[in-house]
């Protein structure tokens, strides 16, 4: 279970990285700058933690599309990035698609 959260807590510090890569400005900013790279540093870190008992093509695959839907809720929410039907339905199968793949791993 302890692998689960850190892998946790690497979705939200990319989350966050990629937060602060907005408000970097690009690099003109550099408090969301520096933040940027220690929040990619520490998602990479707990990451690594986390494939420690995770197989690696089901932690990168949570990891990369849980990150990719947050970020595009953030984006929504924070950043007033336009929303449609298209991009709700697209999140989802980003969802459908992890969900997917952790179920194929199971054995019967």
């Amino acid at each position: 279970m302890q692998q689960w959260i850190y892998l946790i807590f690497a979705i939200v510090f990319e989350v966050a990285g990629t937060t602060a890569m907005k408000f970097s400005e690009g690099f003109t900013k550099t408090v969301p700058s520096v933040m940027m790279f220690a929040f990619y540093i520490l998602s990479l870190v707990a990451l690594t933690y986390a494939l420690k008992k995770i197989d690696m093509s089901m932690a990168y695959a949570v990891w990369a599309g849980v990150g990719t839907a947050l970020i595009t809720v953030v984006g929504i929410v924070f950043f007033k990035e336009p929303s449609g039907i298209l991009k709700i339905i697209s999140i989802m199968l980003i969802i459908a698609g992890v969900v997917g793949l952790h179920l194929s791993g199971k054995t019967a």
